[in-house]
């Protein structure tokens, strides 16, 4: 019969404060960012581009490169 070791607990995910860091260690704090645009499959080889925060599409396109191009584009401003 195999035997097996436990594990120790895993470690959950925080942000840490430089000030706080264990051991002294710099560390960045974690970000959470959600893109404004993303890309939808809205039928077959149809793509919608919707506004995360609304979810009003913003474009559309036929290929999913161009419908990608497009959210990059929204995304910066342009």
């Amino acid at each position: 019969m195999a035997t097996f070791t436990t594990q120790p607990h895993p470690v959950t995910p925080r942000i840490v404060e430089p000030a706080n860091s264990p051991h002294g260690v710099n560390c960045l704090p974690v970000l959470l960012i959600q893109p404004r645009y993303r890309v939808v499959l809205a039928g077959k080889c149809f793509f919608h581009i919707e506004e995360t925060s609304t979810g009003r599409v913003r474009g559309f396109r036929t290929d999913h490169n161009e419908a990608c191009y497009l959210a990059r584009r929204l995304e910066h401003g342009a």
